[in-house]
């Protein structure tokens, strides 16, 4: 499941949540911080790990 990077406008700390790509759209979620539901998804790089060596 992808990982994704939040950021609390009220107490301005990040924090990381694993969802899936449906639940994304379904919002909702609250800072751990504060409590806080005014949070916004932080954009963030994308990795991945093969077994193909280049």
């Amino acid at each position: 499941m992808p990982r994704y990077v939040f950021a609390c406008r009220d107490c301005n700390k990040e924090f990381d949540l694993v969802l899936h790509i449906s639940d994304l759209d379904k919002g909702g979620w609250k800072c751990p911080h504060c409590g806080s539901t005014n949070v916004r998804r932080r954009v963030t790089t994308f990795s991945a790990i093969t077994s193909k060596k280049s």
